[in-house]
């Protein structure tokens, strides 16, 4: 039987590029720390007001469980906003255009799993803000 446990301290903490006027994004990328093979994930802090990139992937889908704030997110195109709260989940499927965004006052914290991992870079896109 083989598993790995990650502890909250051992996460680390990479701050996404962003204007010196935008709030910042950060990320914890999980996939090496974890051991998984055949998927990814990364937990993301979002300051209050900080947004994503508007991207879509055209092989893998992505699930997202909010665990602090409220993850609002643009859906499809025309973009569509959806709020998803504290516990909740949405799963986005392969070629779904999306942005991630923090509209409200306090962090948002947000465990994002997809699968299957791509080996390019997601299609990005003008943002739906």
């Amino acid at each position: 039987m083989g598993f790995r446990v990650i502890r909250p301290a051992e996460l680390r903490w990479i701050t996404r590029p962003h204007e010196p006027d935008e709030p910042a994004r950060h990320v914890s990328e999980l996939s090496d720390l974890a051991g998984f093979a055949h998927t990814r994930a990364n937990v993301w802090r979002y300051e209050p007001g900080a947004k994503g990139r508007r991207h879509r992937h055209p092989l893998q889908e992505e699930t997202f469980v909010c665990l602090a704030g409220t993850l609002s997110m643009y859906l499809g195109d025309p973009p569509e906003r959806h709020d998803v709260p504290m516990g909740g989940l949405i799963h986005v499927e392969p070629g779904t255009s999306l942005q991630t965004v923090n509209h409200g006052n306090e962090e948002l914290v947000v465990y994002a799993y997809g699968t299957p991992p791509e080996s390019e870079h997601a299609e990005l896109l003008d943002s739906a803000l």
